[in-house]
C-alpha cells in the first residue's frame, strides 16, 4: 500500500464519522495529517474518535453542512484547533428514498439536494477561499456513478451527484492557475450505512450493474483519495476519477 506524507497538513473530512469518510480519515492520519472530522451525528463522532485513538491528531466538529453559517463556524473552530486547512474531502451525503420520479416526494428531493449538492458547495466555498489565499490546497468531492449514468428510482441522488461533478469542474478551472487541485470521484456503491436508506430492490440493481461483481470497499476509496490529496497530484484538476468497478462508460 502506498503511503503519502501529509505531515504538517490539516485535513477536513465531512461525513467522516463512518463509512467512506472514516476510512479516508484513517489514511490521512496514517500519513501524518491532523484531521478534523465534520459530521452531524454527535454520537457517531464520539465513536469515530474512539476508533481513531492513537492514530494521530483528531478533532471532531458537529456540523450541519446545509447551513452556510454553521459551515463558517466549523471552519473557524477547526482553524483555531489545528491551523489552516490544506486538504478537504467532502464525503457527507445521503441516498434519499427510492421511488419513480413522477412519485418522488418534493420534500425528499429538497433534502437530498440540500445535503449532497448545496452542502458540498458550502464547504468548498468556505474552505477553498483559504487555500486560494495561501496558494495551496487539495480537494476531493465524492460524487457517484449515479451522477454520470442516472440510477432509476433515485432521481434526487443522481441529480445531486451530477451537480457535484459540475461544481468540481467549475472550481477546478477557477483555481487551476494556483497550486490547488479540485477533483471528484465517482464510486459505485459501497456497503455502508447508506444502504439502510435504500430498498433491497435498488441495492440488487446496483450490484447487477457492476462488472466486478461485488460492491466497492471503503479502503479502495481511501487509496485513490490519498493520491488525489497528496502533493504528488500537482497537475490534475477539475477531473472525475472512476471507481465503478467497470460500470462507467465514460
Amino acid at each position: 500500500m502506498n503511503q503519502y506524507d501529509f505531515s504538517g497538513q490539516v485535513a477536513v473530512v465531512t461525513g467522516g464519522a463512518q463509512g467512506i469518510g472514516l476510512s479516508v480519515a484513517t489514511r490521512l492520519l496514517e500519513g501524518g495529517a491532523a484531521v478534523a472530522i465534520w459530521d452531524r451525528d454527535e454520537l457517531a463522532l464520539q465513536d469515530a474518535k474512539a476508533t481513531l485513538a492513537g492514530k494521530g491528531v483528531v478533532h471532531t466538529v458537529v456540523s450541519d453542512i446545509t447551513d452556510l453559517g454553521n459551515v463558517e463556524a466549523a471552519s473557524r473552530n477547526t482553524t483555531e484547533a489545528l491551523g489552516p486547512v490544506s486538504i478537504l474531502v467532502n464525503s457527507a451525503g445521503i441516498a434519499g428514498a427510492n421511488a419513480p420520479t413522477v412519485d418522488y416526494s418534493v420534500l425528499e428531493w429538497d433534502q437530498v439536494i440540500k445535503i449532497n449538492l448545496s452542502g458540498t458547495f458550502h464547504v468548498n466555498k468556505v474552505l477553498v477561499k483559504g487555500m486560494i489565499e495561501r496558494g495551496y490546497g487539495r480537494v476531493v468531492n465524492i460524487a457517484s456513478i449515479a451522477g454520470k449514468e442516472g440510477n432509476p428510482n433515485a432521481c434526487a441522488y443522481s441529480a445531486s451527484k451530477a451537480g457535484v461533478i459540475a461544481l468540481t469542474k467549475s472550481l477546478g478551472k477557477e483555481t487551476a492557475s494556483q497550486n490547488i487541485s479540485v477533483n471528484a470521484i465517482t464510486p459505485a456503491a459501497a456497503k455502508t450505512k447508506i444502504f439502510d436508506q435504500m430498498s433491497q430492490q435498488h441495492i440488487d440493481y446496483m450490484l447487477s450493474k457492476i462488472p466486478r461483481g461485488r460492491f466497492l470497499q471503503v479502503d479502495e476509496v481511501a487509496n485513490l483519495v490519498s493520491w488525489l490529496v497528496s502533493e504528488e497530484n500537482s497537475f490534475t484538476t477539475g477531473a472525475v476519477f472512476d471507481l465503478s468497478g467497470g460500470r462507467a462508460t465514460y
